[in-house]
């Protein structure tokens, strides 16, 4: 008998806040530290809140993109993931409410790949369908791009 996934869960956790600029946040086994540079006031244990916001999207990308890859039979060959953010820091300097802080993000999914260009955009189209945390940027206002790129045969 096959255990079925349940399709909506709960989160739930109780963070720390050790200091105004260190946020500890218990996920499963771990521990995710959310700081400051020292220059603003932190210890730099961790990244910004709003850099994680960042790399959370290219994160997404890459296991949503290798699970479409998977499901469609594409073999993604090595990836990286170049990013270009435009963050307006207004609204965490407090000058200004901000509607849009990223007003716009392109990130360059780079595949040294035996797969073809149409395969490699189906990958992308299938994964800007899935990637939750690219939902979330979209639906917040950001001009979202990303683009599927062959940058060589293995």
């Amino acid at each position: 008998m096959a255990i079925r996934m349940k399709t909506v869960v709960t989160y739930r956790t109780t963070a720390q806040c050790p200091t105004y600029a260190r946020t500890e946040i218990p996920i499963r086994d771990l521990n995710v530290t959310i700081d400051e540079p020292a220059e603003r006031g932190g210890t730099n244990m961790g990244a910004t809140p709003t850099e994680t916001a960042l790399t959370a999207l290219i994160a997404c990308t890459n296991v949503i993109g290798h699970k479409n890859a998977k499901r469609l039979g594409v073999d993604l060959g090595t990836v990286t993931i170049d990013a270009d953010c435009k963050f307006d820091r207004r609204g965490v300097l407090m000058e200004e409410e901000i509607d849009i802080p990223f007003p716009e993000i392109t990130l360059t999914v780079n595949c040294t790949t035996l797969a073809s260009l149409e395969e490699l955009a189906k990958v992308g189209a299938e994964t800007a369908k899935y990637c939750a945390i690219a939902k979330l940027f979209e639906a917040a206002g950001t001009a979202l791009t990303v683009n599927w790129v062959k940058t060589g045969e293995v």
